[in-house]
């Protein structure tokens, strides 16, 4: 599959540096970092600015190497990746490196300079990355990606999305790259369907709006709930926006109203996972109903639901709870993970995490099971960040929302929650801050 097939070679494809890139500037970047990096298999593309690490990651596809994305960048974590891909190293654009393997440092001094522009086609059969998923035993699982299955994947979404036709959108991203929604999302995209890249990534809410402001329409925000969250209780101004993109998490209903009310403009949420990849899409305001990709199809069997179809090469089981309404259509019912049976009553932790948050005064909220053998009905906890409320309040408002056996016992008022920069909560960061609230 040739490149200049998918773009043009003046169009920009990335603001990087207070400029613009051209699609030729950016193939004789790869074709020059390509040439000096290291005969190994595979690669940690481990570089904080996006438009570096697009370069890298095609310059690793134009050497055949494989580009791993780990869950997290925890030095035990990469330690336990290297160890089962052992023909490996790391390529990185900042001072801190992860210790005990072979660095390639690229912080993208003359990627402006080069004057080669070679780019050799990429088979649809190359694996271009290996994306991992933390199993119940914490040891990371691995899923392969070929090239066609990400072009597919992307296409599919392009197809879903309101994206401007006649001119590509500056697509401006608070998610990592290394993330599967961050590489399809705010990678992939401006590299596949014609948009631009912007190499910054804004965290808070004052970046976010500066960024976007120096930026020309039409814009678009790819982001999370929490971040949507965010500037919708700081009400911030951002200027207009063609749509905002959201993932990572279910965003409630409430919010997306209150976030398309301020901003004027639609918000879309992408359904997926690490194993799949982009799966379905649907604008939140609209209701429950998700809406399948070009190709792909749901099929249940033997109480679990399988996805294939389109870019989804083979069959893979989902790890949530679904409702299929039809052949292209179906409903988030949570996580199998999330299932909660108390007193013969089930719910989930996903409803029960929008009714908190949609509590007025709540900034953001979860609940959490914790692990008590000793207990023979299982009590609930929950960790909210309020600081206009009192926790008797926050239970009078949840007793209106969900049944009586479901309410958190106890109810913690927390200045934060400890949110990874994806926005989600692993398991081990609350049962830490289990411990430290019972002290």
């Amino acid at each position: 599959m040739n490149i200049d097939t998918l773009l043009g070679s003046n169009r920009p494809i990335a603001w990087y540096k207070e400029r613009w890139v051209s699609t030729a500037e950016f193939l004789s970047g790869v074709a020059a970092l390509a040439a000096p990096l290291p005969e190994h298999q595979y690669v940690f593309n481990l570089c904080q600015d996006r438009y570096h690490f697009l370069v890298g990651l095609a310059a690793a596809l134009q050497r055949k190497q494989i580009t791993l994305l780990p869950p997290n960048r925890a030095p035990h974590t990469l330690a336990q990746l290297a160890a089962s891909h052992s023909d490996c190293y790391c390529l990185v654009d900042h001072a801190e490196v992860p210790a005990g393997l072979k660095i390639f440092h690229f912080d993208g001094s003359s990627l402006l300079d080069q004057t080669a522009d070679e780019f050799l086609p990429i088979a649809p059969d190359q694996v271009a990355v290996v994306s991992f998923t933390s199993g119940s035993t914490g040891v990371p699982q691995p899923h392969l990606k070929t090239w066609g299955n990400l072009v597919a994947s992307i296409l599919a979404q392009g197809k879903r999305l309101p994206f401007p036709v006649k001119q590509g959108a500056t697509l401006v991203g608070t998610v990592p790259q290394q993330h599967m929604f961050g590489l399809e999302s705010t990678v992939l995209t401006p590299w596949l369907l014609g948009h631009i890249l912007v190499s910054e990534r804004p965290f808070f809410t004052a970046d976010i709006r500066a960024l976007l402001a120096k930026l020309p329409a039409p814009r678009v925000l790819i982001t999370t709930p929490l971040h949507v969250r965010a500037l919708v209780t700081e009400q911030i101004h951002l200027p207009e926006l063609a749509f905002i993109l959201s993932a990572t998490a279910t965003l409630s209903q409430r919010l997306a109203q209150e976030a398309e009310q301020l901003y004027g403009t639609p918000v879309y949420e992408i359904y997926g996972c690490t194993e799949t990849g982009t799966l379905a899409t649907r604008r939140t305001t609209d209701g429950e109903i998700w809406r399948l990709h070009e190709g792909v199809a749901l099929t249940n069997a033997h109480g679990r639901i399988f996805a294939q179809g389109g870019h989804v090469e083979h069959s893979i089981a989902l790890n949530d709870m679904v409702q299929i309404k039809n052949a292209r259509e179906f409903v988030l019912q949570g996580r199998l993970s999330e299932l909660v049976n108390i007193a013969g009553k089930r719910t989930t932790l996903t409803d029960l995490n929008l009714a908190l948050n949609e509590i007025a005064g709540v900034q953001d909220g979860v609940f959490f099971v914790p692990e008590s053998a000793s207990e023979e009905v299982t009590r609930l906890t929950a960790f909210v960040v309020a600081p206009n409320l009192t926790s008797a309040q926050i239970l009078k408002a949840l007793r209106e929302k969900i049944d009586e056996a479901f309410l958190p016992r106890p109810l913690h008022i927390v200045e934060a929650l400890p949110r990874n920069e994806t926005g989600k909560l692993p398991r081990k960061a609350l049962y830490e801050l289990q411990t430290a609230m019972s002290q």
